[in-house]
């Protein structure tokens, strides 16, 4: 289907004729494409899919080392992260200079909104929780349901964690559940272990849910689907997937 500026925000597939509601992102994209779909080669690097893998691994790396190593400041190593992913993915891997700059962009725009939105109102929160005092209330309360360290760390680092996963996410239950278990009694290394392993269930649903439904809306225009009805059955297949890998 070809872009049409007046394209309307009901757009009719060709497979049905039933009509659904466009998001912004994909109403924007149909009003002004930057260029035709690109198709990813996964070996460009000498035809080696696993050099390839290593050229990909650049930009992280490279975060972790300004970050770890050389102590920049975060925003100055994200910056740099950044132009070196969209550096190789130009370069390397062939990707037209109106694309590179485009997913630069849609990639930045994501992250002010809604997952920078979603940390702000985590960080408020968590310090309205400790100012008011409430959060030492409910450490206290899941301290003396029971002294087993067992059924202690289900329900600091298993359930109270999936909640704060649930609200807040990228990192945070990890880092309060780890301290409410050190407070408990547990060695900062076991605490850490602990919660980091708990937190590999709830994080499918994390952030309200952003993995789910930043999915479902890559995935729908490629299924002819609705945004809507492709996040229902994502959410539904992960649900019946994630105990077997708990168990």
């Amino acid at each position: 289907m070809d872009a049409d500026p007046r394209v309307s925000l009901v757009w009719r597939p060709h497979s049905s004729g039933t009509p659904f509601r466009l998001s912004p992102a994909q109403t924007l994209l149909r009003r002004f494409p930057v260029a035709d779909v690109f198709h990813q080669v996964y070996s460009p690097v000498a035809g080696s899919v696993f050099l390839s893998a290593l050229v990909a691994a650049l930009p992280p790396l490279l975060l972790a080392i300004l970050l770890a190593v050389l102590r920049v400041a975060p925003w100055r190593a994200a910056v740099a992260a950044a132009a070196t992913a969209a550096i190789l993915a130009w370069a390397v891997w062939g990707m037209p200079l109106p694309v590179t700059l485009g997913a630069a962009t849609h990639g930045m725009a994501f992250g002010l909104w809604p997952i920078s939105w979603i940390v702000v109102s985590a960080v408020f929160f968590y310090n309205l929780s400790v100012a008011s005092g409430d959060f030492d209330v409910i450490r206290r309360s899941l301290a003396r349901l029971t002294s087993d360290r067992r059924i202690q760390v289900l329900l600091v680092a298993f359930c109270f964690g999936a909640l704060i996963e649930g609200i807040a996410g990228f990192g945070a239950p990890v880092a309060i559940t780890a301290s409410m278990l050190a407070g408990l009694g547990f060695e900062p290394i076991m605490s850490a272990v602990l919660a980091l392993i708990a937190n590999t269930a709830p994080v499918a649903f994390g952030s309200l849910g952003i993995p789910v439904t930043t999915l479902g809306g890559l995935l729908a225009p490629m299924l002819g689907s609705d945004t809507q009805t492709t996040t229902r059955a994502l959410s539904a297949m992960i649900g019946r997937q994630l105990p077997f890998f708990r168990s």
